[in-house]
């Protein structure tokens, strides 16, 4: 089939079988090859082909609700609401999304690109289908890493007080982006094996409908038989106990089991959970065969060997991070290693493979894994919650009451700090600093390079306080690496470069653009004094004091959001200081979340380029303007 000539779902509505299996190997083949040469989450979106398929046959989208946790798994939604014709720009610069997006699709109801959300959000629409009297199905997919996570846990309890009539998807592949952990997927595992229960209990309650009721003792006598059997024969009494009827395992690849479950889902009153077993890179052998969560989300790649295209450069930072924590902690017992289902991310899997003991992966579970930092804190250990920039967001208060408020030694090492590019803007990585600097007790610091990364994780080990170390995505710049490491004296900054007409205040991967913008404008006589701010908080009061005498105009750079950001921080200073004629401009991440691109389309369509820096400073200094 025509993949492009596809508006709307409504015409699966008359397929058959075979039809639908063909049209399957279709969308594999698509995705294969257009993920090729994009990149994208390949692995998850193979892996829900048939189960995508059934849930637009039977339902009505977008009257009806398809709601998609995460939303690594949408391209197949997508393709089948119109959109095959774009995916040639998946993920590029004003393309299509990798993830659903409301201004894309009437079809896409939720957008997302954090896990867990999917739940609350259902029982959301539930009870507003309830109030407004409507009848539209309201049915979340979520995966089984994405159901460890707390807040689906909290949605569940709800959805099983309430009885409201939804259906959940559990797609359950046994492997989100790196495998699962803790007790919750022990529980799953057991239901993967128990086989099917609903059919069990129908045929169980028929058998017990049989029976002449001979008074209430033989009929409490037949709910005793009946609850025992259950707990004895059926593992997914764990769902049933909250309420919530349990359907399943279903076979998510048998577009039978799918449909004769579906449509059970469809006629049962109250919550249902379906439990679909799918195979994640479904259908091309590279992403089947994907032990260490390669194809979850990848770059362009060759089709016929699975050869992941990459080009040769210096390490990553997540890279450089890693290789320094083993180091330390050769020397260090004290030190231990925190993620949030994130090891092959933060580069924490080379921590694990040499210090097992001393590295826990928590789930996606970003609060507990602050917190249980915080009480390992308390013990003396040194723990370092090794995170994207984007997640840290979910565990705020842990690091406002528990962390910070107990003044403990936690290390953040922050990564994906700044832009991340194809991602978007759910995952930029620019609030960090906004919603980190205003806690008391707590230090942030960036490097300008690999080098001084190393250096920044080793200062941060010996601090005896919270502190978080970002650094951005991506490779370093190859620099020669020291072989002893050193601390940094925290709230000191390094001038880079002298000057006289303008102070340019920056940090992380703003220097190379501030250091382009000041050799431009050398050329017309304006001496620009590039400053690396590698301490965001606290601040070099001792070399701002000294600018201020100076009165010498200052300019902040920063690949963050510019509200509450280092620039207001620098602002703040003067303020308190009285320094009320100083000229102090700032330019950063604006106000309004960013989409995807890459980075440096991104950078040039928000202005942080060295042209516009220099452009701007120009603008500080008219005398220098005129004089060139």
């Amino acid at each position: 089939m025509d993949l492009h000539s596809i508006k709307d779902p409504t015409f699966l509505k008359n397929y058959n079988k075979q039809q639908l299996e063909l049209l399957a190997k279709d969308i594999r083949r698509f995705l294969v090859e257009k993920l090729s040469v994009t990149g994208g989450h390949l692995g998850p979106n193979l892996g829900v082909v048939e189960l995508t398929l059934v849930l637009h046959k039977l339902f009505d989208s977008p009257k009806d609700k398809l709601i998609w946790d995460v939303g690594h798994q949408a391209y197949v939604h997508k393709i089948l609401t119109g959109r095959a014709d774009r995916f040639d720009e998946l993920r590029q610069y004003k393309g299509l999304c990798g993830f659903p997006k409301k201004s894309e699709s009437v079809h896409d109801v939720w957008e997302t690109g954090h896990s867990s959300t999917s739940l609350s959000a259902a029982m959301g629409m539930a009870v507003a289908r309830d109030m407004k009297e409507t009848d539209e199905k309201i049915v979340a997919v979520i995966g089984d890493g994405a159901l460890t996570g707390g807040m689906a846990l909290e949605a569940l309890n709800h959805i099983g007080h309430e009885q409201k009539d939804l259906i959940i998807i559990l797609n359950d592949n046994e492997m989100s982006i790196a495998p699962n952990v803790g007790a919750l997927h022990n529980v799953l595992g057991r239901l993967r094996t128990a086989g099917k229960y609903q059919k069990a209990k129908d045929e169980l309650e028929f058998l017990i409908k049989k029976i002449p009721a001979f008074g209430g003792k033989l009929a409490s006598t037949a709910e005793r038989v009946k609850d025992s059997l259950k707990y004895l024969l059926v593992s997914g009494i764990f769902f049933e106990e909250m309420g919530i009827t349990y359907l399943g395992p279903v076979n998510g690849h048998d577009l039978d089991d799918l449909m004769e479950n579906m449509k059970y889902a469809k006629k049962t009153k109250g919550p249902v959970l379906v439990h679909v077993l799918t195979k994640k890179g479904k259908g091309y052998a590279p992403a089947e065969n994907d032990a260490y969560g390669t194809w979850h989300g990848l770059g362009p790649y060759k089709i016929e060997s699975g050869e992941v295209v990459k080009k040769p450069g210096p390490p990553s930072y997540s890279g450089v991070f890693a290789e320094t924590l083993k180091k330390i902690a050769k020397n260090d017992k004290r030190v231990v290693a925190v993620t949030a289902a994130m090891p092959g991310g933060t580069g924490l899997d080379k921590f694990a493979k040499e210090f097992p003991d001393r590295m826990f992966d928590v789930g996606i579970a970003e609060q507990h894994a602050s917190t249980m930092s915080a009480g390992l804190a308390t013990q003396g250990l040194k723990p370092v919650f090794a995170v994207y920039s984007t997640f840290l967001q979910r565990g705020y208060d842990q690091i406002v009451h528990d962390i910070c408020r107990q003044n403990l030694n936690v290390i953040f090492a922050i990564d994906r700090a700044g832009l991340v590019g194809a991602d978007g803007e759910t995952h930029q990585g620019v609030f960090d600093i906004a919603f980190l600097r205003h806690v008391p007790n707590m230090t942030i610091m960036m490097p300008k390079d690999e080098n001084e990364l190393q250096h920044m994780i080793y200062t941060a080990v010996q601090h005896s306080g919270p502190i978080a170390v970002r650094y951005p995505r991506g490779n370093g710049y190859g620099i020669k690496m020291d072989d002893e490491f050193k601390e940094i004296p925290i709230g000191t900054w390094e001038v880079l470069r002298d000057g006289t007409d303008l102070a340019l205040l920056t940090f992380g991967t703003m220097i190379p653009v501030a250091e382009k913008a000041a050799d431009q404008l050398a050329l017309e006589g304006v001496s620009v004094k590039v400053i690396n701010a590698r301490s965001i908080k606290p601040l070099d009061e001792k070399m701002l004091a000294d600018l201020a005498s100076k009165n010498m105009p200052i300019l902040t750079l920063e690949e963050s959001a510019l509200p509450g950001g280092f620039g207001s921080a620098v602002l703040e200073y003067f303020h308190d200081h009285s320094c009320h004629g100083m000229i102090v401009e700032r330019m950063g991440i604006p106000d309004r979340f960013i989409e995807h691109g890459s980075v440096s389309e991104l950078l040039e369509e928000i202005d942080l380029t060295s042209n516009k820096v220099a452009e701007r400073i120009v603008k500080m200094l008219p005398r220098k303007r005129q004089r060139a």
